[in-house]
Protein backbone atom coordinates (compact mmCIF):
# COMPACT_ATOMS: atom_id res chain seq x y z
CA UNK A 1 0.00 0.00 0.00
CA UNK A 2 1.30 3.59 -0.86
CA UNK A 3 1.30 5.77 1.43
CA UNK A 4 -0.02 9.62 0.85
CA UNK A 5 2.08 12.05 -1.65
CA UNK A 6 1.66 15.28 -1.98
CA UNK A 7 1.18 17.03 -5.48
CA UNK A 8 4.42 16.78 -7.58
CA UNK A 9 6.62 19.99 -7.68
CA UNK A 10 8.23 21.46 -10.19
CA UNK A 11 12.06 21.81 -10.68
CA UNK A 12 11.18 25.57 -10.14
CA UNK A 13 8.75 25.40 -7.28
CA UNK A 14 11.67 23.42 -5.44
CA UNK A 15 14.34 25.71 -6.50
CA UNK A 16 12.43 28.98 -5.11
CA UNK A 17 11.83 26.91 -2.04
CA UNK A 18 15.60 26.96 -0.84
CA UNK A 19 15.32 22.88 -1.00
CA UNK A 20 18.39 21.10 -2.05
CA UNK A 21 18.83 17.42 -2.00
CA UNK A 22 22.23 17.35 -1.16
CA UNK A 23 23.81 14.04 0.47
CA UNK A 24 23.05 15.53 4.08
CA UNK A 25 19.60 15.70 3.00
CA UNK A 26 19.58 12.06 1.74
CA UNK A 27 21.29 11.22 4.56
CA UNK A 28 18.32 12.89 6.66
CA UNK A 29 15.76 11.40 4.47
CA UNK A 30 17.48 7.57 4.96
CA UNK A 31 17.19 7.79 9.00
CA UNK A 32 13.73 9.22 9.10
CA UNK A 33 12.93 5.88 6.13
CA UNK A 34 14.26 3.82 8.65
CA UNK A 35 12.86 5.28 12.18
CA UNK A 36 10.56 8.54 11.67
CA UNK A 37 10.45 9.27 14.95
CA UNK A 38 13.70 9.01 15.68
CA UNK A 39 14.93 12.05 17.38
CA UNK A 40 16.38 15.32 16.03
CA UNK A 41 19.39 15.16 18.09
CA UNK A 42 20.48 11.70 17.13
CA UNK A 43 19.94 12.15 13.53
CA UNK A 44 22.24 15.97 13.73
CA UNK A 45 24.76 13.49 15.61
CA UNK A 46 25.03 11.39 12.47
CA UNK A 47 25.12 13.86 10.10
CA UNK A 48 27.04 16.45 11.58
CA UNK A 49 25.02 19.38 11.94
CA UNK A 50 23.26 20.56 14.81
CA UNK A 51 19.47 19.79 16.25
CA UNK A 52 18.28 23.03 14.99
CA UNK A 53 19.69 22.92 11.13
CA UNK A 54 17.92 19.09 10.97
CA UNK A 55 14.55 20.31 12.03
CA UNK A 56 14.95 23.29 9.48
CA UNK A 57 16.28 21.01 6.61
CA UNK A 58 12.96 18.62 7.83
CA UNK A 59 11.04 21.31 7.91
CA UNK A 60 11.57 22.42 4.34
CA UNK A 61 11.71 19.27 2.82
CA UNK A 62 8.03 18.64 4.35
CA UNK A 63 7.27 22.12 3.10
CA UNK A 64 8.25 21.46 -0.33
CA UNK A 65 6.10 18.38 -0.65
CA UNK A 66 9.52 15.89 -1.16
CA UNK A 67 8.70 13.61 1.42
CA UNK A 68 6.27 12.92 4.19
CA UNK A 69 6.81 11.13 7.46
CA UNK A 70 3.59 9.03 8.21
CA UNK A 71 3.00 5.88 9.92
CA UNK A 72 2.07 2.99 7.44
CA UNK A 73 -0.10 0.01 7.90
CA UNK A 74 0.21 -3.72 7.21
CA UNK A 75 -3.60 -4.16 5.29
CA UNK A 76 -3.66 -7.32 6.44
CA UNK A 77 -3.05 -7.06 10.18
CA UNK A 78 -5.81 -4.21 9.85
CA UNK A 79 -8.74 -6.04 8.20
CA UNK A 80 -7.91 -5.51 4.74
CA UNK A 81 -7.06 -8.74 3.37
CA UNK A 82 -7.82 -7.72 -0.54
CA UNK A 83 -5.31 -5.96 -2.44
CA UNK A 84 -5.56 -5.36 -6.52
CA UNK A 85 -4.06 -3.45 -9.02
CA UNK A 86 -7.28 -2.77 -11.58
CA UNK A 87 -5.49 -1.65 -15.13
CA UNK A 88 -8.49 0.74 -16.30
CA UNK A 89 -8.97 1.74 -20.48
CA UNK A 90 -10.90 4.89 -21.12
CA UNK A 91 -12.42 6.61 -23.74
CA UNK A 92 -11.21 10.45 -24.15
CA UNK A 93 -9.52 12.16 -21.32
CA UNK A 94 -8.53 9.88 -18.77
CA UNK A 95 -8.21 13.23 -16.31
CA UNK A 96 -11.89 12.98 -15.22
CA UNK A 97 -11.65 9.08 -15.16
CA UNK A 98 -8.36 9.50 -12.70
CA UNK A 99 -10.31 12.47 -10.68
CA UNK A 100 -13.69 10.45 -10.14
CA UNK A 101 -11.28 7.00 -8.71
CA UNK A 102 -9.22 9.75 -6.62
CA UNK A 103 -12.65 9.56 -4.55
CA UNK A 104 -13.25 6.40 -3.44
CA UNK A 105 -12.42 5.25 -0.37
CA UNK A 106 -10.50 1.72 -1.19
CA UNK A 107 -8.61 3.57 -3.93
CA UNK A 108 -4.95 4.11 -2.46
CA UNK A 109 -3.00 5.08 -5.81
CA UNK A 110 -4.33 6.50 -9.25
CA UNK A 111 -1.56 6.60 -12.11
CA UNK A 112 -2.19 7.84 -15.59
CA UNK A 113 -0.15 5.60 -17.67
CA UNK A 114 1.35 4.53 -21.63
CA UNK A 115 0.46 1.22 -23.04
CA UNK A 116 -2.00 -1.01 -22.66
CA UNK A 117 -3.98 1.02 -19.88
CA UNK A 118 -4.94 4.94 -19.44
CA UNK A 119 -4.97 4.64 -15.79
CA UNK A 120 -3.90 2.22 -12.78
CA UNK A 121 -5.64 2.36 -9.33
CA UNK A 122 -4.79 0.35 -6.73
CA UNK A 123 -7.60 -0.71 -3.93
CA UNK A 124 -7.53 -2.08 -0.84
CA UNK A 125 -10.41 -3.60 1.04
CA UNK A 126 -11.85 -5.89 3.39
CA UNK A 127 -12.55 -8.90 0.98
CA UNK A 128 -13.56 -10.01 -2.11
CA UNK A 129 -17.19 -8.99 -1.95
CA UNK A 130 -16.15 -5.26 -1.19
CA UNK A 131 -13.68 -5.41 -4.00
CA UNK A 132 -16.52 -6.84 -6.12
CA UNK A 133 -18.83 -4.03 -5.39
CA UNK A 134 -16.31 -1.44 -5.57
CA UNK A 135 -15.31 -2.88 -9.01
CA UNK A 136 -19.07 -2.84 -10.32
CA UNK A 137 -21.03 0.11 -8.95
CA UNK A 138 -18.00 2.46 -8.46
CA UNK A 139 -15.21 1.94 -10.75
CA UNK A 140 -16.92 0.76 -14.13
CA UNK A 141 -19.74 2.91 -14.02
CA UNK A 142 -17.34 6.06 -13.48
CA UNK A 143 -18.69 7.68 -17.85
CA UNK A 144 -15.52 7.45 -19.89
CA UNK A 145 -14.51 3.95 -18.43
CA UNK A 146 -14.14 1.23 -21.36
CA UNK A 147 -12.49 -1.61 -20.14
CA UNK A 148 -11.30 -2.45 -16.89
CA UNK A 149 -8.79 -5.86 -15.60
CA UNK A 150 -8.28 -6.39 -12.21
CA UNK A 151 -5.08 -8.26 -10.73
CA UNK A 152 -5.66 -9.45 -7.55
CA UNK A 153 -2.80 -9.67 -5.09
CA UNK A 154 -1.76 -13.14 -4.11
CA UNK A 155 1.50 -12.07 -2.14
CA UNK A 156 3.48 -8.93 -1.56
CA UNK A 157 6.99 -9.76 -2.82
CA UNK A 158 8.60 -6.51 -2.07
CA UNK A 159 7.48 -3.01 -1.03
CA UNK A 160 9.76 -0.02 -0.07
CA UNK A 161 9.67 3.73 0.36
CA UNK A 162 13.33 4.71 0.49
CA UNK A 163 13.02 6.26 -3.47
CA UNK A 164 15.85 9.09 -3.94
CA UNK A 165 18.51 8.46 -1.38
CA UNK A 166 20.20 5.29 -2.94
Amino acid sequence: MTPPKAAPRSETDLHRSGVTMDETSKRIIELLQTDGRKPFVSIAAEVGLSEGAVRQRVQRLLDAGMMQIVAVTDPIMVGFSRQAMIGIKVQGDASPVAAALCQIPQVDYVVTTAGSFDLLAEVVCEGDAELLDVLMTQIRVIPGVSHTETFVYLKLNKQHYDWGTR
